[in-house]
């Protein structure tokens, strides 16, 4: 096992003096919890609603977020043995109330719904809650976040830097984020890993050296099996695993991040250099250095939550790259992209384009009746060049239907497994671009996008 030196004290204090939350940030964030919680429970009187607490949640609630975020989660918590349709009228009802006085609202939707508003500069989620007695009796997937609150509470105190520290080490490999158009690292996560290393250096650490198939059990209280790369037992909650949304991708791009770190600890790693958006030549050099081919799919982006888009925006691209294999195109690589108004599923091919012959391959010429069926098949058809028997079997050259990618995803793409919301998008209409094509793709940041995949 490697060996590494430790991370010089210079280096984290430089870190931290650009995102550590100032004193006026902080007085700010608290007076603003305050009155949001003044404001619920006023809410929650005027509509006569009774036995209702507020709950502050999440990184602003524990001292575990970055300067510059402005993210507060706001629990309206109802008693356990409320009917949901009432938490779900009534919590939306005070959220509203609550959302006059904001700059913006806009409706939710999880397991139930919630609202999310803008207040006085401050990214608000309003949601309504179960008051349950533990993490084990949920009655949605909300409840459990009080518990977490609590637990990392009387944990973290004396090493929030230490999370902070492995929020912009991970926001700067790339890993951070468990939503599912990330499917990095959770917030949560990343205390509980604190808690349970110790450190920042102790965690990092140890994950360059992590495997797939590492389990952590803060509590030693989970005996289940979880076939995720990474299992977080849940604290509160055996029966989850924190690290559940952590793609093995992400997961092995953050023990390659930590490796690279501790060979040589430098401020890039916590902020690398922005990109900058790839120009038309450049484009058009890369495509004529790499000779494979570059197709892009474009279509309008369906107007849904990124965590309903995402899963199908993936399970387009490996729906595209199905039938492009199918069909005897090499795949070298699928990335997605979306932005407003569009979406694209980039593939990278070997080649765009195959010859019009292709082998059809028969059985021996001695298994009689299904040589003879595959014979009289084919054999003066339309679009078969010719037949002859090859190590025993017979062989017809017959004309391919789909020469082109473009051609074969233009006419049978929408036919594929793309999910619901995707689907009625690519049914009004998409293009498929080649090569040079690319550059009518002007949005900067699918141009920055561009940069990395090329």
């Amino acid at each position: 096992m490697e060996t590494y030196t430790s991370i010089p004290e210079d280096l984290k204090l430089a870190v931290l003096e650009r995102i550590k939350p100032t004193e006026a940030e902080r007085k700010k964030l608290t007076a603003v919890q305050e009155e949001l919680a003044e404001e619920v429970q006023a809410a929650a009187e005027k509509l006569c609603v009774p036995d209702i607490f507020v709950k502050m949640v999440g990184s602003a609630a524990r001292g575990t977020w970055l300067s510059g975020t402005h993210d507060i989660d706001v629990f309206i918590s109802f008693p356990e043995e409320t009917h949901r349709r009432e938490l779900e009228i009534s919590g939306m009802e005070i959220a509203r109330e609550v959302a006059k006085h904001a700059e913006y609202a806009e409706d939710r939707h999880a397991e139930h719904p919630y609202l999310n508003i803008i207040y006085k500069g401050f990214d608000v989620d309003l949601v309504p809650c179960f008051r349950v007695a533990s993490a084990c009796q949920l009655k949605s997937a909300v409840d459990r976040t009080p518990f977490h609150n609590e637990f990392v509470k009387t944990r973290i105190k004396g090493r929030e830097d230490e999370v902070l520290l492995m929020k912009q080490f991970m926001r700067g490999g790339g890993v951070y984020g468990s939503e599912l158009r990330t499917q990095g690292f959770s917030g949560y996560l990343t205390e509980l890993l604190i808690i349970y290393y110790g450190s920042f250096e102790n965690a990092v650490k140890a994950a360059s050296c992590w495997k797939p198939g590492k389990k952590i059990d803060i509590m030693q209280h989970s005996e289940m099996e979880h076939t995720e790369p990474l299992v977080i037992v849940d604290p509160t909650d055996p029966r989850r695993n924190v690290a559940a949304a952590l793609s093995l991708d992400k997961f092995c791009m953050f023990i390659d991040h930590c490796r690279e770190f501790l060979k040589s600890p430098e401020l890039k790693f916590f902020f690398p250099a922005s990109l900058l958006p790839i120009w038309d030549k450049e484009i058009l050099e890369k495509l004529e250095s790499r000779k494979s081919s570059q197709l892009a799919v474009v279509f309008e982006t369906p107007d849904v939550v990124d965590d309903v888009l995402y899963p199908q925006l993936y399970k387009m691209e490996q729906a595209a790259a199905s039938l492009l294999n199918e069909y005897d195109f090499s795949v070298i690589k699928t990335g997605v992209w979306s932005g407003k108004p569009e979406t694209v599923i980039m593939l990278e091919l070997i080649s765009d384009t195959l010859p019009n012959v292709k082998k059809r391959i028969g059985p021996p010429v001695w298994v009689r009746e299904h040589a003879e069926k595959f014979k009289a098949k084919y054999e003066g058809a339309e679009n078969v060049f010719g037949g002859y028997i090859e190590e025993g079997k017979y062989v017809y050259e017959i004309r391919r239907k789909y020469p082109t990618a473009k051609g074969l995803l233009e006419e049978l793409l929408v036919n594929s497994s793309l999910g619901k919301q995707v689907h009625q998008s690519v049914s009004k209409g998409f293009v498929v671009l080649e090569n040079a094509e690319i550059c009518r793709l002007k949005d900067s940041d699918f141009r920055v996008f561009l940069r990395k995949w090329m």
